[in-house]
C-alpha cells in the first residue's frame, strides 16, 4: 500500500494510491483515523484497507496529476537523520567510516512535498542535495532488539536532505545547515514494508539534477542498516508511530565535486529508489519575507 498526504482545498488529506489516483482514507473507511500518525497508531489491517480503497467509488478518486503533495510526515513526528552512512560518501567528505551512527535532526518546517519547490536560502549559494531513503516507524517502543526491529517499520519514503553547506560547517553541529525552512523534501508516498525486501535491502538509489545522474548507490552499501539503526537509537529514544529515520546518502553530493555543483533557482532534482518511486522538486530562490 502507498499512502500520501495531499493538500486539497486548503486541508491536509491522508489518501491511498489507487491506479493513477488517490482515494482519501475517509472515503475508503470512515472509521479509520484521517491523520498519518493516528492511522499508524491504530495498527490497521493493510490488506483490508487496500480492499476498501479498491472498493471506493470512482467519484472519490483524486487524479495524480491534480494532486498537490504535502510532506509525508505525521503530525508531531520526530525526524532523525544519519550522516556518513555510506562509506563512499564518508570518504568524499574526508571522514572515516563511523564507528557509531552519526545522528542529527530535522524539523517539519524544513520540508516540502513532492513537486513543491525546495528553496535556496537568500543568505547562501551553497545549497546541496542528498538523495536518501527514509524509514517510517509503525510500532513504537524503546530498547528494541535488532532481531525484531523490522517489525516496528511501517514503511519507507524518499528523502532529499537539502543542506546549506556553509551554515552546516559554522559549528561542529550540523543542525542549522540542515534546517533552513523549505530546504528539504520527503514523499511522495509512504510505501508499506510488505511491498519491499526486508529492511529495504538491495535497492538502487539515485539522484538526478536536471536529468543528469549525480548520485548512485545501493541500500546494501549502508554502514548501519535499518534494523541496526532502530535498535541503536531506541536505546535512548522511545519511538512513536510516525517517527522518521533518514538513512543517509551515497557519494556524488555537489559539495564534494570538482568543480562543486550547487542547486540554483530553475533546477530540478529527483531522488529515485527502485520499487519506491521518484521524489521530484524544482528549486526556487527563497523569497524575501
Amino acid at each position: 500500500m502507498r499512502l500520501s498526504i495531499l493538500n486539497v482545498d486548503g486541508a491536509r488529506v491522508l489518501a491511498a494510491r489507487r491506479g493513477d489516483g488517490y482515494v482519501p482514507i475517509a472515503s475508503a473507511d470512515p472509521a479509520l483515523p484521517r491523520e498519518l500518525g493516528a492511522l499508524l497508531r491504530a495498527q490497521p489491517d493493510w490488506q483490508a484497507l487496500a480492499a476498501a480503497v479498491n472498493a471506493a467509488p470512482a467519484s472519490a478518486v483524486i487524479a495524480a496529476d491534480r494532486a498537490r503533495f504535502a510532506p509525508t510526515i505525521a503530525e508531531g513526528a520526530r525526524v532523525l537523520c544519519l550522516g556518513l552512512n555510506y562509506v563512499d560518501h564518508a570518504k568524499e567528505a574526508s571522514f572515516a567510516k563511523p564507528a557509531y551512527p552519526v545522528i542529527f535532526s530535522r524539523f517539519a518546517t524544513s520540508f516540502v512535498g513532492h513537486n513543491e519547490a525546495m528553496e535556496r536560502p537568500i543568505v547562501s549559494e551553497r545549497f546541496d542535495y542528498e538523495s536518501e531513503l527514509a524509514v517510517v516507524i509503525g510500532r513504537g517502543g524503546r530498547r528494541i532488539a535488532r532481531e525484531s526491529a523490522l517489525d516496528h517499520v511501517a514503511g519507507y519514503a524518499l528523502f532529499n536532505d537539502g543542506s546549506v553547506r556553509d551554515y552546516q560547517t559554522h559549528s561542529a553541529q550540523w543542525v542549522l545547515g540542515k534546517n533552513f525552512d523549505r530546504s528539504g523534501s520527503i514523499g511522495p508516498e509512504l510505501v508499506t514494508a510488505d511491498e519491499l525486501p526486508p529492511g529495504a535491502r538491495g535497492l538502487l538509489l539515485q539522484g538526478f539534477l536536471n536529468g543528469a545522474l549525480m548520485q548512485q548507490g545501493n541500500t546494501d552499501d549502508m554502514v548501519f542498516d535499518v534494523a541496526t539503526t532502530i535498535a541503536y537509537l531506541s536505546q535512548a529514544i522511545a519511538f512513536e508511530p510516525g517517527d522518521v529515520i533518514a538513512m543517509g546518502t551515497p557519494s556524488g553530493v555537489g559539495n564534494a565535486r570538482s568543480p562543486q555543483v550547487f542547486l540554483k533557482a530553475g533546477d530540478t532534482f529527483e531522488v529515485r529508489v527502485e520499487r519506491v518511486g521518484t521524489l521530484r522538486n524544482p528549486i526556487a530562490l527563497e523569497p524575501a519575507r
